[in-house]
């Protein structure tokens, strides 16, 4: 199931274009299309949550996995049922201009900052998380950046903004334009630092060289919405889908499950629920 999860991300492309004509009327009432960030596909969460919900309401879930940007890019265009972020700036933007509706709180976790252990740079004694990024650009030490519009990549904008610095252009400043996984293992490989939020780097530790060196400020919280794409908008999309799948993301059940999750494998959770409070 792990494995069909992904290869649905990686295509996502091609699945969204393919949607209107690969499912007859019928079948595509019980097909949702999920946009959603690579964070949730990356730590492995969904491959846990998507199966039971799978099971329980009898709907197919395609998971489309991209920034968060470009998950309500895709709920403006309706090509999405239902989007699960972690953006929330952005998200108050799509909620105000209409593309969106019952925005609800899941889960939340935290970004981290990791990079080298030797931590060249000496972030890991900054004061605070604006002061390592200061720390990171005099230094001129390798930032790697997603840059692909994501939430991770809009929390480190705002992270850069108020250190008063602007990293575009400069040498040491690396863009990928790739997921949160992806970023991370050319961070590893290229001995860089980067933003990552702690569930995906907990769950790639092992196959990183890179640890957390900064974590732990308020600036560094990190909290996902699910949002349903407004049939007023896009007629065409599936609300009842939709629901059903933002429902069960706020379920008791499903919260005891993210708050499980990652425990056996990690020692902590990778998410913690915030629908049930």
């Amino acid at each position: 199931m792990k494995g069909l999860l992904r290869r649905v991300a990686v295509c996502a492309a091609v699945a969204v274009l393919a949607a209107g004509t690969a499912f007859s009327a019928g079948e595509k009432n019980k097909e949702v299309i999920l946009a959603t960030t690579t964070s949730t596909l990356d730590s492995g969460l969904l491959d846990e949550l998507i199966p039971v919900f799978q099971k329980k309401s009898g709907y197919f879930v395609k998971p489309i996995g991209v920034g968060s940007g470009q998950a309500m890019a895709m709920g403006e265009r309706g090509e999405a049922d239902v989007l699960l972020v972690h953006s929330p700036d952005a998200e108050k933007k799509f909620m105000d201009a209409g593309f969106g509706k019952n925005r609800r709180i899941v889960m939340h976790n935290d970004f981290v900052i990791v990079g080298p252990k030797k931590d060249p740079a000496g972030i890991k004694a900054s004061g605070s998380a604006i002061d390592s990024m200061k720390k990171l650009a005099s230094s001129e030490s390798l930032y790697i950046s997603r840059a692909d519009n994501s939430g991770t990549h809009a929390k480190e904008l705002k992270l850069w903004k108020a250190a008063g610095i602007d990293p575009k252009g400069r040498k040491w400043y690396h863009e990928t334009g790739l997921g949160m996984g992806q970023t991370l293992s050319v961070a590893s490989e290229k001995e860089g630092y980067t933003l990552s939020d702690r569930g995906t780097y907990l769950s790639m530790k092992k196959a990183l060289a890179l640890s957390i060196l900064r974590e732990g400020d308020r600036d560094l919280l990190n909290t996902y919405h699910v949002i349903e794409v407004n049939e007023t908008k896009w007629p065409k999309v599936n609300t009842a889908g939709a629901k059903a799948f933002a429902d069960f993301m706020v379920s008791a059940e499903t919260q005891r499950l993210i708050k499980k999750y990652g425990v056996a494998k990690y020692g902590s959770p990778l998410f913690f629920p915030d629908a049930v409070k």
